[in-house]
């Protein structure tokens, strides 16, 4: 494993860290509100999906017919990435919070500390396999076809 590629794995639960690290600062702070914001809005998200991208990647954006938009299959498996990043983040925010709110042990600390925990666990596993990138249809199937 390349030392870059392994930095960037870890990034997510670094941040995850300096969250906690952040909640020493006083509580009206953006210096204590920013990396909470921006690891729960992305952290765990970007874990999960680095683990399961390559299986995720099979399926690739399709253009439209008239093709004016040259980069539209990259920018919109970019976009969709992005997207499905913060849906998972908050996904996984959710769950955690829940669980420790059933458990009579919420604190905002306690989901941070879960939820990095969670992130480090995620980003040391190994990634999903992949298969060969097929495209997805871009219209319904036709009447009378066998799809």
């Amino acid at each position: 494993m390349r030392p870059q590629s392994l930095a960037i794995r870890l990034l997510p639960p670094f941040i995850g860290w300096c969250a906690i690290g952040a909640t020493a600062l006083p509580a009206a702070s953006a210096l204590r509100a920013a990396p909470v914001a921006v690891f729960l809005l992305a952290g765990p998200g970007a874990a999960f999906l680095r683990l399961c991208g390559p299986a995720l990647a099979r399926h690739q954006a399709v253009g439209p017919v008239e093709s004016w938009d040259r980069g539209f299959e990259k920018n919109s498996d970019r976009l969709e990435q992005l997207v499905l990043t913060a849906f998972l983040s908050v996904s996984a925010t959710v769950i955690c919070a829940t669980a420790l709110m059933a458990a009579h042990a919420f604190s905002g600390l306690r989901v941070l500390v879960l939820l990095t925990l969670l992130t480090m666990l995620a980003a040391c596993c190994p990634q999903l396999p992949g298969r060969t990138p097929t495209a997805r249809a871009s219209s319904p199937p036709q009447k009378g076809s066998p799809l």
